[in-house]
């Protein structure tokens, strides 16, 4: 059923919650932005895999939409974990991110200043990923910083993500910005720096 009508006064459930929560609440906030960054993911992967979109790294070749693909499975646990489910990013999905991010480093021209998003549409798509991850990652330190508030730094409560599912989230605008980059210089485009004038 693709509806119960229960949510219709405003409200919604979180997984092995009984109490019903506002939807504008801070955790609904972030699940829906957590959905949001998952969701246009898609519409990248889908861009990256018709374009056959492959990054040459120094140890391996970078296939983007199966690395997006991989990207959104991970995801899914970080919505899982912030509904309240037994779920956490491990620290190798961090490292595994880091990799990438110091592998694609390796092949571009050092940054120096901001850059102009455009270039490609891939390129494009990546940089507004980009911004959607990052608002997705403010909405869930907001619900960390509500928990911290209401709980106290010492409460033995579990609170409502972990420490590498924060740092997952903060690398993961870091490897959007990186394909972003990445995308163009593939494609022979160089990037554009503001004028300021």
């Amino acid at each position: 059923m693709l509806f119960t009508g229960k949510g219709d006064n405003g409200t919604t459930k979180t997984f092995g919650c009984d109490q019903r929560i506002s939807k504008s609440s801070g955790i609904a906030e972030a699940l829906g932005s957590m959905d949001e960054i998952n969701s246009f993911l898609g519409l990248v992967k889908v861009k990256a895999i018709s374009s056959e979109v492959v990054f040459t790294l120094e140890s391996q070749e970078l296939k983007l939409g199966e690395t997006i693909d991989r990207i959104q499975q991970d995801l899914f646990i970080v919505q899982a974990e912030l509904a309240g489910a037994d779920k956490t990013i491990s620290p190798e999905k961090v490292k595994w991110l880091e990799d990438i991010i110091n592998g694609i480093e390796k092949m571009l021209p050092p940054i120096k200043t901001f850059f102009v998003s455009g270039g490609t549409e891939l390129a494009s798509l990546c940089d507004i990923s980009r911004t959607i991850a990052r608002r997705a990652e403010r909405r869930v330190v907001g619900v960390m910083d509500e928990f911290r508030a209401t709980q106290g730094e010492l409460s033995t409560d579990k609170p409502p993500v972990g420490p590498s599912t924060l740092a997952y989230l903060n690398r993961l605008s870091s490897v959007l910005y990186a394909f972003a980059r990445a995308s163009n210089h593939v494609a022979g485009i160089k990037e554009e720096s503001p004028k300021y004038d």
